[in-house]
């Protein structure tokens, strides 16, 4: 059966309460579409489901949940079952959850908890938020460096069970400090007397835990890894980010520059889940900015009062001017915002990416110029038309340029260049373009 129907029979089951069929349809599902029928259930239901598999089924559909459905989930749970399921979780993932539990519940489960385990966790929890630590295993396949290939295998089939991933195995000195990595392949390979110190890859990309997990997500996407190893100051190796892990990242940055671009604050949990006080409080504030902001549009208008007054025909052209100047200028930023995030783009490339958008942005400009001069003329004659057309180039220029130029400027003072937003290069564009509109029509006017 597909998800829709082993969710809808699950269903049914659920009505009927029929333990056999559930215990039936929740072990069919894959974890990853278990975790996705579980979201959208009550979280009493979800400890219902999650008790008809066993411990380590369990923690692998609890991985695949938000953090904050874990939570609900586990605050039901019993210390000596949080304990468990925490034992068998990977070591990033039960680290996370850990880290948003009380302290008294944290310290009730941890008395719970094995002594290895119970290391490992306080050592994972103690990484800050968004750095290479919050988010790299320690589970990972390891052999001596002074060990066969015969030997590693034999290290490795005992190992492979809690690991992360072996396609990629990393040997260690007698210091714990990482010597090389070799395949899983290689090893498959090679002779069995072979020397694990003879075949092993010594040039390495590693990362220490206190690292931004952003690069760590660029290093993997840059170099084509599986994994990343992460070092201590002494080169000791004390965990990997896995490529699903650094893919996680990516969608989370990505998801934070989106929402930056539509002047949206971060969301803590999904939208879904969104309280209406949480939607306010990360919208209000750059709304109530670009209200103000707004202003300086209205201001521009005023200055030109006169003019307006004379030839009531200009107000006509002032939405699709000012429009345009926006629209422009929101293009240029997005492009210029996903350049510098990418790091396709470096500050040292400002004068040369200025020097091109110069020339595209006259171009884009004169071709909408000739669109709208038809307009300008059958609406108020030839002088109207020169006016639109002037100013539309101009407005054009102006926008790109700004939507170009401020990611830089943002970027340079230490500021995320993704607040240069749409909305914000807009509201900027808009202003001028009103200004370099309504100057441009009273120097032809003659007002």
């Amino acid at each position: 059966m597909n998800y829709a129907e082993l969710a809808d029979s699950l269903r049914k089951a659920m009505e009927k309460q029929d333990v056999v069929a559930l215990e039936s349809l929740v072990a069919e599902f894959q974890p990853a579409d278990l975790a996705e029928f579980l979201r959208h259930e009550a979280v009493e239901v979800s400890l219902k489901l999650l008790a008809h598999l066993d411990i380590e089924e369990r923690a692998e559909v609890f991985g695949y949940l938000p953090l904050n459905t874990q939570f609900q989930v586990s605050e039901l749970m019993t210390a000596e079952g949080l304990a468990q399921l925490l034992n068998c979780m990977d070591s990033d993932e039960r680290a996370d959850l850990f880290n948003i539990m009380d302290e008294d519940r944290q310290t009730s489960v941890l008395k719970l908890m094995a002594q290895e385990e119970r290391e490992d966790l306080r050592r994972m929890a103690s990484y800050e938020d968004e750095t290479v630590g919050a988010i790299m295993t320690s589970n990972y396949a390891s052999v001596p460096v002074t060990d066969t290939v015969l030997q590693a295998l034999d290290k490795i089939r005992k190992t492979a069970p809690d690991a992360e991933t072996i396609y990629q195995i990393y040997v260690l000195d007698k210091l714990h400090r990482l010597a090389g990595t070799i395949s899983l392949r290689e090893l498959i390979v090679s002779r069995p007397t072979a020397l694990i110190s003879d075949l092993m890859e010594t040039e390495l990309i590693t990362m220490s835990p206190d690292q931004d997990q952003e690069l760590a997500a660029k290093m993997i996407s840059r170099y084509d890894l599986l994994a990343l190893p992460v070092v201590d100051s002494q080169h000791r190796l004390v965990g990997i980010v896995t490529y699903d892990d650094a893919m996680d990242v990516a969608e989370a940055e990505a998801t934070e520059d989106i929402l930056k671009g539509g002047s949206v604050g971060g969301l803590e949990g999904s939208f879904k889940d969104a309280t209406i006080f949480m939607l306010y409080r990360k919208r209000i504030f750059w709304l109530l900015l670009l209200v103000f902001a707004n202003i300086f549009t209205a201001a521009g208008i005023a200055i030109y009062e006169d003019t307006i007054a004379k030839y009531a025909v200009l107000v006509f052209f002032m939405p699709l001017l000012i429009g345009s100047a926006g629209n422009a200028g929101s293009q240029a930023s997005t492009l210029m915002v996903r350049g510098l995030g990418t790091g396709d783009v470096k500050l040292s490339d400002w004068a040369k990416l200025f020097g091109r958008e110069i020339l595209v942005a006259l171009a884009l400009g004169l071709t909408m110029a000739f669109a709208v001069a038809f307009i300008g003329h059958f609406r108020g004659g030839m002088e109207i038309a020169v006016i639109v057309a002037l100013s539309m180039v101009a407005v054009v220029m102006l926008g790109s340029l700004l939507g170009l130029s401020l990611p830089f400027v943002l970027h340079k003072l230490g500021l995320d260049p993704a607040t240069a937003s749409a909305p914000l290069v807009a509201t900027i564009a808009d202003a001028a373009g009103i200004l370099v509109y309504f100057g441009i029509a009273t120097a032809i006017l003659g007002v």
